[in-house]
């Protein structure tokens, strides 16, 4: 095994040893998804910004940044725009996990708007389409390692050790675990992700220097008229995705937001996110960098390692692949603690909670045993996101209406326009229909709120004929467990 091998499968073992580190076994749900309750200012800190720095933050912008240009900086819109949207949002989601005892974005729903039902299909809808982001995180993860080894055979073991790794520390450790590795992950990150600037700009003699070979080479990745990456992309994918993260649509999302010890410091923390997203672009200026420096071929997800290895040497690589390594394994440990919780306490909230708690394991395993099936057969990365946000973004729409004091609107006329909206992305995707370059989420919103308005209409058309009050009232989730 080469030195760089060496480094890279050292470091995600030490990813893993830090998840385990300095607490027993989570023997319970609320104390293994949530922590109480009460998690501190940093641990928070480290938590929610954890999603800004991702597999597709180090790999998927940059390759974004290689074939569309400045169109790349969609990413920077919508995570700082969101950022200000979940400052009135995510206070009050807290606020109401703590007084009606919500474990899961699926219990919000069950008791905002009286349905077990719909909270069953906000569990089903949500645990589905994470699974393409699971797979995002790991498909990237082996692409890391792929690439600073030269070997694919090194690139699939890797990833299923470090698919081991994280069933492993996230059921043991549950969301305290997670946090331990957030903060080695986000500080890593860095760490890397300067250190690829650093050769990037030596390797061009400056900044300004890159933006004037880009334009000199291809004078449209300055515009955001590269082809297939246009205006309409630009625009609807920053509104959908923009949409989806404000309302904090994102299932692995929800327990570091009710794990916050307080509304305040999630208020604190995301005052400062809009600037942390900024971040975002050392990846995109590498992309631009590789539009010189590679050959126009060059398959997107390869780019910014690549421009790295022609930048730095091998040794130094590794250490950013490390870095690299553990920004895919810490958000797919989220994403499975979001999919297993709304399949374990929502889906089969009949069973009883002690044993609901095992099944969260077991489902757990399954999980990233699919994601790890289809990550291993490859994938793009940025389509994995989008899909993602696309299929959640639907979930829009109802959390706005679950916000308020009181619920006027029912659960099936929000159920329908869900089922609706999500269904169309799916569509749209998998069939590959021909919508240029817009966003199937941001196509898919229009018809879901028609069909949520014109439900709606009916259903209190039908109550009033009944002599019903129109309102829901809401109610505290039985064994949100």
């Amino acid at each position: 095994m080469s030195t760089t091998a060496i480094i890279v499968v050292a470091g995600i073992i030490l990813i893993g040893l830090i998840g385990l580190s300095g607490r027993s076994r989570e023997k319970g749900m609320s104390s293994w998804l949530v922590a109480g309750r009460g998690l501190p200012r940093w641990t928070s800190w480290f938590l929610q910004a954890g999603e800004s720095l991702t597999t597709f933050s180090f790999l998927g912008l940059a390759g974004i940044a290689f074939t569309g240009g400045v169109s790349a900086t969609f990413a920077v819109g919508y995570l700082s725009a969101s950022a200000v949207g979940l400052f009135f949002v995510a206070p009050r989601l807290r606020n109401l996990s703590a007084e009606r005892n919500y474990l899961t974005m699926a219990d919000f729903f069950h008791d905002r708007f009286g349905s077990r039902t719909l909270s069953v299909v906000i569990a089903i809808v949500g645990a589905i389409f994470l699974i393409p982001y699971l797979q995002l995180q790991i498909t990237g993860l082996g692409l890391i390692v792929e690439l600073v080894t030269g070997s694919a055979g090194a690139s699939g073991l890797s990833m299923v050790l470090a698919s081991l790794i994280v069933i492993v520390f996230v059921i043991v450790a549950g969301i305290r675990g997670l946090a331990r590795v957030s903060i080695f992950k986000d500080v890593g990150m860095l760490v890397g992700l300067a250190i690829v600037l650093v050769g990037v700009i030596t390797a061009f003699n400056g900044i300004p220097e890159i933006f004037a070979e880009v334009a000199a080479t291809n004078a449209s990745m300055l515009t955001t008229n590269a082809e297939g990456y246009g205006a309409i992309w630009w625009i609807s994918g920053v509104a959908i995705t923009t949409i989806g993260a404000a309302f904090n649509t994102m299932p692995h999302l929800w327990p570091p937001t009710l794990a916050s010890g307080s509304a305040k410091i999630l208020r604190s923390n995301l005052k400062w996110l809009a600037v942390y997203q900024l971040l975002l672009f050392i990846p995109i200026m590498v992309g631009m960098g590789g539009i010189v420096l590679l050959d126009a071929a060059t398959e997107g997800n390869r780019v910014l390692l690549t421009v790295a290895g022609q930048t730095m040497p091998s040794w130094l690589v590794a250490i950013v692949a490390v870095f690299g390594a553990a920004a895919a394994m810490v958000p797919a440990g989220s994403i499975v603690m979001g999919i297993s919780s709304l399949v374990s306490n929502n889906v089969l909230f009949k069973v009883p909670e002690k044993l609901r708690f095992r099944l969260n394991h077991v489902v757990i395993v399954v999980a990233v045993g699919i994601a790890l099936v289809f990550g291993l057969k490859g994938a793009d990365i940025g389509a994995l996101l989008l899909l993602t946000y696309g299929g959640l973004s639907q979930l829009a729409p109802a959390i706005a209406c679950g916000l308020g004091e009181k619920v006027k609107v029912s659960a099936v006329s929000l159920g329908s326009g869900i089922v609706v909206g999500t269904l169309i992305v799916a569509v749209i995707t998998f069939a590959e229909l021909p919508i240029g370059t817009w966003d199937s989420g941001f196509l898919a919103l229009i018809p879901n709120l028609v069909v949520f308005g014109v439900v709606e209409v009916i259903v209190r058309m039908v109550r009033r004929g009944r002599g019903d009050v129109p309102t829901v009232p809401s109610r505290t989730v039985s064994g949100a467990n």
